[in-house]
């Protein structure tokens, strides 16, 4: 009798765990369903026409698409051999409101590529890429800060950054005006940004919020190893290449990689789906050097969270460098590193 007590016990207590499992998981998707229904996808950075916007889904393949994808893939192709997604990158909302501190030049500081200030804003609670504050070792990390200030129009973006209580000091920043269409050499023929390339990184970072919506209405920030791409030359939008490098046939820095209409998105997770679909309508545009090739902000500062929407950072490792191919990138430009700002 005691042992059929016993069984009766347990097996009321497993249906009690099996229903109290079912509860909680209930609850964490409604949690979650709630969150995706209030995500938005962030405003555009720039105006309509902005080339970070364009479609490009029916633009010609450059001539040398062929030649530049055999080299990659050949030379080892993305990063770590796959394609791989870094959440690390925070881009940080400042109002009128938000205070801003002391700006100071660093001891490397790149003049005249960067923009000349006296005041940075940092948001409350904000922190550099890779962290929770604003100090940050530039000595072992690129240490960008990113903060976008909507009310004055304007993105402050800063290349080893670092905030000593007093004051904040990087080696490079640019404010870029959000209200401004930028020419095809930016802010300048020849001047580098807080990426080596010259252009912008948070308009070209995709968001958990954006695939909470379904939908990426931009170019996307992909990076590769710096022996392979060919440096010395660039092509618009960028307008920085540094030291000549790397063979011929190496992508250069500015070059937009465009996902093959062939390609069947289907295969991947819904939420890998819609970056994807955004590689193929817009692509992707060649920014710096490193060895994880996509760049994500970070959902430290967004509604979704990548867990919410099912996204990792391995979703995507199934894209070859095969699958791409390059846009017409035009005549490329050799570097020279004498930054002529626009005006």
């Amino acid at each position: 009798m005691a042992n059929i007590r016993q069984v009766r016990f347990v097996a009321i207590a497993g249906v009690f765990i099996v229903v109290s499992a079912l509860t909680i998981r209930s609850h964490i998707l409604s949690i979650r369903a709630a969150k995706l229904e209030h995500a938005v996808a962030p405003a555009p950075y720039f105006p309509a026409g902005a080339i970070w916007t364009k479609d490009i889904s029916k633009e010609p393949a450059d001539p040398q698409s062929s030649t530049i994808i055999s080299w990659l893939s050949n030379a080892g192709g993305w990063g770590g051999g796959r394609m791989q997604d870094d959440w690390s990158t925070r881009v940080l909302q400042a109002t009128k409101d938000t205070p801003a501190v002391p700006f100071r030049k660093g001891k490397t500081f790149y003049s005249p590529d960067s923009d000349t200030i006296k005041t940075f804003p940092l948001p409350v609670g904000g922190g550099i890429e890779g962290g929770s504050g604003y100090q940050c070792d530039i000595d072992e990390n690129d240490c960008h800060l990113l903060v976008v200030d909507r009310s004055a129009a304007k993105l402050y973006e800063a290349y080893q950054a670092n905030y000593d209580g007093n004051a904040l000091s990087a080696s490079f920043v640019a404010v870029w005006d959000l209200n401004r269409i930028y020419p095809p050499s930016g802010r300048g023929e020849q001047c580098t940004s807080a990426d080596a390339a010259g252009f912008p990184i948070a308009p070209l970072l995709f968001t958990a919020d954006e695939l909470a919506t379904g939908q990426i209405n931009h170019a996307i920030r992909f990076i590769l190893p710096n022996p392979r791409m060919r440096r010395g030359v660039y092509v618009h939008p960028a307008s920085h290449a540094g030291a000549p490098s790397g063979p011929l046939s190496a992508p250069p820095y500015g070059v937009r990689f465009r996902l093959k209409s062939s390609f069947d998105v289907s295969q991947l997770k819904p939420a890998a789906q819609v970056v994807a679909r955004a590689m193929q309508k817009y692509g992707m545009f060649l920014s710096d050097g490193g060895n994880i090739a996509l760049t994500s902000q970070s959902d430290t500062d967004t509604v979704a969270k990548y867990e919410d929407v099912d996204f990792g950072t391995h979703d995507l490792k199934s894209l070859k460098v095969s699958d791409f191919e390059v846009v017409d990138m035009g005549q490329p430009i050799r570097s020279t590193n004498d930054c002529v700002r626009n005006k």
